[in-house]
Protein backbone atom coordinates (compact mmCIF):
# COMPACT_ATOMS: atom_id res chain seq x y z
CA UNK A 1 0.00 0.00 0.00
CA UNK A 2 1.29 3.48 -1.30
CA UNK A 3 2.02 5.68 1.57
CA UNK A 4 1.12 9.32 2.15
CA UNK A 5 4.04 11.70 0.95
CA UNK A 6 5.50 13.41 4.37
CA UNK A 7 4.57 17.24 4.43
CA UNK A 8 6.11 17.86 7.93
CA UNK A 9 9.96 18.67 6.47
CA UNK A 10 7.27 21.55 4.77
CA UNK A 11 6.02 22.71 7.96
CA UNK A 12 6.50 25.89 10.65
CA UNK A 13 5.65 25.00 13.82
CA UNK A 14 5.49 27.59 16.47
CA UNK A 15 4.11 28.90 19.84
CA UNK A 16 0.79 31.05 19.60
CA UNK A 17 -2.07 32.28 21.71
CA UNK A 18 -4.64 28.81 21.89
CA UNK A 19 -7.32 31.78 21.63
CA UNK A 20 -5.98 32.96 18.31
CA UNK A 21 -8.51 32.45 15.48
CA UNK A 22 -6.49 29.45 13.70
CA UNK A 23 -5.77 28.03 17.02
CA UNK A 24 -9.44 28.01 18.06
CA UNK A 25 -10.43 26.67 14.68
CA UNK A 26 -7.95 23.82 14.93
CA UNK A 27 -9.49 22.57 18.04
CA UNK A 28 -13.24 22.76 17.56
CA UNK A 29 -12.36 20.29 14.48
CA UNK A 30 -10.59 18.65 17.06
CA UNK A 31 -13.74 18.50 19.53
CA UNK A 32 -15.99 17.78 16.52
CA UNK A 33 -13.66 14.52 15.15
CA UNK A 34 -13.52 13.82 18.97
CA UNK A 35 -17.31 13.65 19.80
CA UNK A 36 -18.09 11.60 16.18
CA UNK A 37 -15.18 8.79 17.58
CA UNK A 38 -16.15 9.13 21.51
CA UNK A 39 -19.19 10.52 21.84
CA UNK A 40 -17.83 13.73 23.81
CA UNK A 41 -15.01 16.82 22.17
CA UNK A 42 -13.07 16.77 25.10
CA UNK A 43 -12.94 20.43 25.33
CA UNK A 44 -14.02 20.35 29.13
CA UNK A 45 -10.65 18.95 29.87
CA UNK A 46 -8.84 21.88 28.89
CA UNK A 47 -8.47 25.66 29.67
CA UNK A 48 -6.83 27.41 27.27
CA UNK A 49 -6.09 30.14 30.06
CA UNK A 50 -4.03 27.72 32.32
CA UNK A 51 -1.47 27.94 29.07
CA UNK A 52 -0.61 31.49 30.17
CA UNK A 53 1.75 30.31 33.46
CA UNK A 54 4.47 29.38 32.85
CA UNK A 55 5.93 25.66 31.48
CA UNK A 56 3.15 25.65 29.26
CA UNK A 57 3.39 25.88 25.26
CA UNK A 58 0.38 25.29 22.50
CA UNK A 59 2.04 24.68 19.14
CA UNK A 60 0.43 25.39 16.00
CA UNK A 61 1.46 24.00 12.76
CA UNK A 62 1.54 25.57 9.29
CA UNK A 63 1.53 24.47 6.22
CA UNK A 64 3.66 25.53 3.00
CA UNK A 65 0.88 28.23 2.08
CA UNK A 66 0.99 29.08 5.51
CA UNK A 67 -2.88 27.35 6.26
CA UNK A 68 -3.57 25.81 9.72
CA UNK A 69 -2.18 22.09 9.49
CA UNK A 70 -2.33 20.53 13.46
CA UNK A 71 -1.69 22.00 16.77
CA UNK A 72 -1.07 20.29 20.68
CA UNK A 73 -0.49 21.93 23.83
CA UNK A 74 1.58 21.16 27.10
CA UNK A 75 0.81 21.88 30.52
CA UNK A 76 2.69 21.05 34.22
CA UNK A 77 0.90 17.95 35.80
CA UNK A 78 0.90 18.81 39.44
CA UNK A 79 1.40 15.15 42.19
CA UNK A 80 2.89 13.38 39.14
CA UNK A 81 5.45 11.85 41.01
CA UNK A 82 9.44 13.16 41.17
CA UNK A 83 10.45 13.93 38.08
CA UNK A 84 8.58 16.95 36.09
CA UNK A 85 5.55 15.49 34.19
CA UNK A 86 4.11 16.97 31.27
CA UNK A 87 1.31 16.72 30.50
CA UNK A 88 -0.35 16.46 26.51
CA UNK A 89 -3.66 18.12 25.52
CA UNK A 90 -5.43 19.12 22.19
CA UNK A 91 -3.29 16.96 19.74
CA UNK A 92 -4.49 17.24 16.60
CA UNK A 93 -3.66 17.45 12.68
CA UNK A 94 -6.25 18.39 10.17
CA UNK A 95 -4.66 15.79 7.13
CA UNK A 96 -4.12 12.00 9.24
CA UNK A 97 -1.04 10.03 7.90
CA UNK A 98 1.14 12.83 6.74
CA UNK A 99 3.58 13.63 9.59
CA UNK A 100 1.92 16.16 10.96
CA UNK A 101 1.27 15.02 14.02
CA UNK A 102 4.21 13.67 14.53
CA UNK A 103 6.21 16.70 13.53
CA UNK A 104 3.72 18.45 16.18
CA UNK A 105 4.50 15.63 18.76
CA UNK A 106 8.57 15.49 18.35
CA UNK A 107 8.23 19.22 18.99
CA UNK A 108 6.09 19.67 21.80
CA UNK A 109 8.27 17.01 23.50
CA UNK A 110 11.29 19.18 22.63
CA UNK A 111 9.59 22.21 24.43
CA UNK A 112 9.05 19.99 27.20
CA UNK A 113 12.55 19.27 27.58
CA UNK A 114 13.61 22.78 27.11
CA UNK A 115 11.04 23.55 29.70
CA UNK A 116 12.40 20.91 32.58
CA UNK A 117 9.97 18.14 32.00
CA UNK A 118 11.52 14.62 32.05
CA UNK A 119 7.98 13.12 30.72
CA UNK A 120 4.83 13.32 29.37
CA UNK A 121 1.99 12.09 30.15
CA UNK A 122 -1.56 11.81 28.37
CA UNK A 123 -5.23 10.51 28.46
CA UNK A 124 -7.35 9.53 25.99
CA UNK A 125 -10.67 7.00 25.32
CA UNK A 126 -10.17 3.54 24.38
CA UNK A 127 -12.32 3.79 21.60
CA UNK A 128 -9.88 6.21 19.86
CA UNK A 129 -8.17 3.10 18.38
CA UNK A 130 -6.26 5.36 16.16
CA UNK A 131 -5.16 7.71 18.77
CA UNK A 132 -3.72 4.90 20.72
CA UNK A 133 -1.94 3.78 17.88
CA UNK A 134 -0.78 6.86 16.78
CA UNK A 135 0.81 7.15 20.37
CA UNK A 136 2.39 3.89 20.76
CA UNK A 137 4.14 4.24 17.50
CA UNK A 138 5.87 7.12 19.01
CA UNK A 139 7.38 5.46 21.72
CA UNK A 140 4.28 5.86 24.90
CA UNK A 141 3.56 3.30 27.07
CA UNK A 142 0.03 2.24 29.13
CA UNK A 143 0.48 4.00 32.75
CA UNK A 144 -1.86 3.83 35.27
CA UNK A 145 -4.54 6.06 35.29
CA UNK A 146 -3.92 9.60 36.81
CA UNK A 147 -6.09 12.64 38.30
CA UNK A 148 -9.48 12.60 37.02
CA UNK A 149 -9.07 9.87 35.30
CA UNK A 150 -8.75 7.51 37.69
CA UNK A 151 -11.43 4.77 37.61
CA UNK A 152 -12.92 6.27 34.29
CA UNK A 153 -13.09 2.78 32.61
CA UNK A 154 -13.36 4.30 29.42
CA UNK A 155 -10.09 6.27 29.66
CA UNK A 156 -6.52 4.81 28.61
CA UNK A 157 -3.30 7.05 29.93
CA UNK A 158 0.10 7.04 27.86
CA UNK A 159 3.28 8.12 28.85
CA UNK A 160 6.89 8.26 27.49
CA UNK A 161 9.95 9.25 29.54
CA UNK A 162 11.96 11.68 27.30
CA UNK A 163 15.46 11.94 26.67
CA UNK A 164 18.02 14.62 25.39
CA UNK A 165 17.34 15.02 21.52
CA UNK A 166 19.44 17.08 19.00
CA UNK A 167 17.36 20.37 18.40
CA UNK A 168 16.24 20.40 15.55
CA UNK A 169 14.65 23.72 13.67
CA UNK A 170 10.93 23.42 13.80
CA UNK A 171 10.96 25.93 10.49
Amino acid sequence: MPQSPLVEKHLTIEPVDPNGVDAMQLMEELNQRLEKITGATGAAGFDPAALHAGRAVFLLARDEQGRPAGCGALRPLEGAGAAPVAELKRMYARAPGRGIGAAVLMALEQAAWGMGYRAIWLQTRRVNAQACAFYRRHGYHDIPLFGRHVGRTDSVCLGKRLQRQEETAWT
